[in-house]
C-alpha cells in the first residue's frame, strides 16, 4: 500500500490582510489637576495615556505589559468607556466608537473580583441580570443560560445561590469571567485578573482564558506587570511607559530578543532556571505623567541615553524584523541582553 501524498500549502501573498476588529489611534487621556492655593492655584494635566495606537485581530491574544502607573488599567477603562478620552480614535470593525457609547461586543475582567461583583446578589442575579436587560435570551431561558455560563468557566450549577464572600477568589473571578461572557464578545479586556492569585491558580485562569480564545475566537487584551504571565498566553505584546507604548511584536521576538531598552529590563527580571541571565537594574523611578521628562520619556534612567534622546520625543516606527519600537538609538543597540 503506497503511503498518501503529501500536500504543501502557501500562502498566497496578494491575499488581503484581514482587517483588525479593533484599531486605536493616538488614544490619549488625559485628566486635569488642581494644584497651589487661592491665587496661585493652576490647573495642570496627568497624562496617562498620551498617544497609544494598536490593532487587535479576531482571535489574537495581546498582552499589556509594564509598570504600575504605566497607563495600562486607563488604557482598559478608555476603551470601556468608563472614562473619557481626551483625543484619538477607537474603532470597531472600521467603525469609530462614540465617546459615550459602551460597546457590547467588548467586556472586561477586572483586577479585584470581590470589588467588582454585587456582594447582595447571588450568583444568578449576577449572570441573570446583563442576559435580562439586554434580552440576550428569553426569560424562561435565562436559567439554562446561567447554567451554561458558570459550567463554560469551570463552576457547578449548583452555585447559582450562593454569595461572593462563599467563594475564593479564583472561584470570583470565575463568576467574574462568566458575568463577562453573558453578552457573547468578540473582545474580552482582561485587567490584571491574576495579580491578586496564588500561582496555581494563576495557571488555571490562565489556561480558561487561553480555551475561551481558542474554543470561541473571542479576541483578548491581558493586561498585567509580569511579563512571565503574559508570555505564556500572548501570541503579541505591547509594552508600555509612561502611557506610551515603547515596543510591541510577536510574543516570542518580545521575549526572545527585546530591542527597547525598558523591555530588556523587563525580560532580565523573569526568574529562569539557573539564573543565568544578568539582571538589568534601573536606576530612580518612572517619572510623574504630571510631568514628564523632555525628549524621550525613558531617557532618564536609559543607560544608552543620548544627547538627542533628550530633545526629541521618538515615534514608534517598524524595526528591522517588523516589530514597532520607539527608541532613537535602537539601531545602535547592542544585539543581546
Amino acid at each position: 500500500m503506497t503511503a498518501p501524498p503529501l500536500f504543501f500549502f502557501t500562502l498566497n501573498a496578494s491575499a488581503p490582510v484581514p482587517q483588525p476588529i479593533l484599531q486605536v489611534r493616538g488614544l490619549k487621556t488625559h485628566f486635569p489637576v488642581r494644584k497651589g492655593f487661592l491665587l496661585q492655584r493652576q490647573t495642570a494635566v496627568v497624562r496617562a495615556l498620551d498617544g497609544v495606537s494598536l490593532d487587535l485581530h479576531a482571535g489574537e491574544v495581546l498582552g499589556i505589559v509594564g509598570e504600575s502607573g504605566c497607563g495600562k488599567s486607563t488604557l482598559a477603562r478608555t476603551l470601556m468607556r468608563l472614562t473619557p478620552q481626551t483625543a484619538g480614535e477607537i474603532l470597531l470593525d472600521g467603525n469609530p466608537l462614540a465617546p459615550d457609547r459602551h460597546p457590547r461586543a467588548m467586556q472586561m475582567v477586572f483586577q479585584d473580583p470581590y470589588a467588582s461583583l454585587n456582594p447582595r446578589h447571588t450568583v444568578f442575579d449576577t449572570l441573570a441580570e446583563p442576559l435580562a436587560v439586554h434580552r440576550v435570551v428569553p426569560r424562561e431561558k435565562i436559567p439554562a443560560r446561567v447554567g451554561e455560563l458558570l459550567a463554560r468557566v469551570g463552576l457547578s450549577p449548583r452555585h447559582v445561590k450562593k454569595y461572593p464572600h462563599e467563594f475564593s477568589g479564583g472561584q470570583r473571578q470565575r463568576v467574574a469571567i462568566a458575568r463577562a461572557l453573558a453578552l457573547e464578545p468578540r473582545i474580552l479586556i482582561a485587567d490584571e485578573p491574576v495579580s491578586a492569585l496564588d500561582v496555581s491558580i494563576q495557571a488555571q485562569l490562565i489556561n480558561l482564558f487561553a480555551d475561551l480564545v481558542a474554543q470561541r475566537g473571542l479576541a483578548l487584551i491581558f493586561i498585567s506587570h509580569d511579563l512571565s504571565v503574559v508570555k505564556h498566553i500572548s501570541r503579541k505584546i505591547a509594552v508600555m511607559y509612561l502611557g506610551k507604548i515603547v515596543e510591541t511584536g510577536p510574543a516570542d521576538a518580545i521575549i526572545g530578543h527585546p530591542r527597547h531598552p525598558y523591555t530588556r529590563a523587563l525580560v532580565s527580571a523573569i526568574p529562569t532556571i539557573g539564573g543565568n541571565t544578568p539582571r538589568i537594574l534601573l536606576p530612580g523611578d518612572p517619572p510623574s505623567p504630571l510631568n514628564p521628562p523632555a525628549g524621550c520619556p525613558f531617557h532618564p534612567r536609559c543607560p544608552f541615553a543620548a544627547e538627542p534622546c533628550r530633545a526629541r520625543i521618538p515615534q514608534l516606527a517598524p524595526d528591522a524584523d517588523g516589530r514597532l519600537l520607539s527608541c532613537l538609538r535602537a539601531a545602535d543597540l547592542p544585539a543581546a541582553l
